[in-house]
């Protein structure tokens, strides 16, 4: 079994996947008005993806924000996360300024979890070590929307992301072949095996990978990301759907 661990209640780590439901709106508004939306709809944990905030640059205009919808997710785990355009965001940025947009959040003591894109990062090991002593967990993540990389390179991605000390390892690669999910399904399973006490999220992106999205407590895959309106990557399905599916299977596993 993985190292669970617990946040508002809620287990990351074994069982059946977390979902967590991704915001992209670009206005201020939309954004409180949805994340205060799903936190009544009982979502178990809701992505903010920053970057898809028109005032991303401004980190007052970010920091009221998380002031503001701090109160409604006393029971939603909160993930804030800046996807750079190289990782498959929706713009580009300076480091020192996605630094410190992140600091801004673990500050906050609103969000609990924050993405870190390991790879784009200069020193992302001290990174993870300064959040984590701010009081928030860290996802490693790095995302390739163009291929799925060879066995060899996927396995170096993850261990090196186990390695840097995040408390999840995540890893989104883009099938061009049934092969490739299977790849992909494959490395999870190794990697729960061989690093028993780090959580890992996989996925297989777009219609060929969504199956990947649905099987994560068999293979692994502790989160998985299902859509309330607009999806923030190929693939995604709807939240309530995803529920349904992976009440099946967690109820055929028991």
């Amino acid at each position: 079994m993985q190292n669970a661990f617990e946040i508002k209640g809620i287990r990351i780590g074994d069982g059946k996947p977390v979902i967590c439901v991704p915001v992209v709106a670009p206005e201020r508004e939309t954004i409180i008005e949805t994340i205060k939306s799903l936190t009544e709809q009982k979502v178990q944990m809701i992505e903010w993806r920053v970057d898809c905030f028109r005032e991303a640059d401004d980190v007052a205009a970010v920091r009221a924000v998380l002031d503001t919808v701090k109160p409604f997710l006393t029971e939603t785990i909160f993930l804030f996360t800046f996807r750079t355009k190289q990782q498959g965001g929706s713009r580009r940025m300076e480091e020192w300024k996605i630094l410190k947009l992140n600091e801004t959040a673990a500050k906050s003591g609103c969000a609990d979890m924050i993405d870190l894109e390991f790879f784009e990062a200069t020193k992302p090991e001290k990174e993870i070590r300064r959040f984590q002593r701010m009081g928030v967990r860290v996802i490693a993540s790095h995302h390739d929307f163009d291929a799925t990389p060879d066995d060899r390179i996927l396995r170096m991605l993850m261990e090196q992301m186990q390695q840097g000390g995040a408390d999840v390892a995540k890893l989104a690669v883009m099938p061009q072949s049934a092969d490739d999910v299977v790849r992909l399904l494959k490395l999870t399973n190794d990697m729960k095996q061989k690093y028993p006490t780090l959580p890992v999220v996989t996925m297989s992106m777009g219609a060929l990978g969504v199956v990947s999205r649905m099987a994560g407590e068999i293979f692994g895959s502790c989160i998985t990301f299902g859509a309330v309106g607009e999806t923030s990557a190929p693939g995604q399905i709807a939240a309530d759907k995803l529920e349904d599916i992976l009440s099946v299977i967690h109820q055929g596993l028991c």
